[in-house]
């Protein structure tokens, strides 16, 4: 059964807009929760632009499904994950000036350091994913290292269909599915679980949720976006019935 995760950033950058104290992160995942979401994930950077350590520590305490920590491989970030106990950890990139991520992380130019982070992270019962583009050199390097699970970055994919008129039969687009689809085989046939998420949203999510073995979208952005006119709650349970109509669609159950 494919399983949606939930990006609840945006309801803390919104929160920071007026340095306030709501809407609080907490409510987001309750109410997504709600909506069907498997999952919850934050993205706790180094600079605290919307997410804080107290909202990380307050959801650990009290969501009750699965929390995913985006999370650069940095000191400060391993000792807090660590710490926390996430089910899952998502390794990115991170830049002080980009407005989000920004492509994959290079696992295969670091694979020493991040050996030893997973090593880490496994050592505190902490499952690690690493979010990488559709690269066969990242997802051999993303094996070596001890990973668990990777994260296709589908942001290629999903800027290709809104350029070419949201069209997925376009030879961009079906270029940058059939890259995820590469991708996402050769992950699985070295053991480790295939999820994606980048810029997905309720028009170009279903051809990658129909892709085989697919496991977890990590959704935020369109979420939030669509929240703003029906509700958060709606909006998880819109997506969610789009995931399972595409997994039906092609034979998962």
């Amino acid at each position: 059964m494919i399983e949606l995760g939930v990006n609840i950033d945006h309801v803390a950058t919104l929160r920071q807009a007026r340095r306030t104290y709501e809407p609080d992160p907490v409510w987001a995942a309750v109410e997504a929760h709600l909506g069907g979401a498997d999952g919850i994930t934050v993205h706790l950077r180094e600079d605290r632009r919307h997410i804080h350590d107290e909202d990380v520590r307050r959801l650990r305490e009290l969501v009750h499904i699965k929390l995913n920590l985006e999370m650069a491989a940095t000191p400060e970030m391993i000792d807090i994950a660590c710490r926390v106990k996430p089910e899952m950890a998502m390794l990115v990139p991170e830049g002080r000036h980009e407005i989000t991520t920004e492509g994959g992380l290079d696992v295969a130019g670091a694979e020493g350091t991040l050996r030893a982070v997973v090593a880490r992270l496994a050592d505190a019962g902490i499952v690690t994913s690493v979010f990488i583009d559709a690269e066969l050199a990242q997802v051999e390097a993303a094996a070596r290292i001890g990973a668990r699970v990777c994260e296709v970055h589908t942001g290629p994919y999903a800027h290709a269909f809104h350029a070419k008129g949201r069209d997925p039969e376009s030879a961009a687009v079906v270029a940058e599915l059939a890259r995820i689809r590469a991708a996402g085989d050769a992950i699985r046939e070295l053991g480790m679980r295939f999820n994606a998420g980048h810029a997905l949203n309720y028009f170009n999510v279903q051809p990658v949720a129909a892709l085989p073995g697919v496991r977890e979208l990590h959704i935020g952005h369109a979420i939030v976006s669509r929240a703003m006119f029906c509700g958060l709650r709606d909006a998880v349970q819109q997506m969610k019935a789009l995931l399972r109509e595409a997994a039906h669609s092609c034979g998962e159950s």
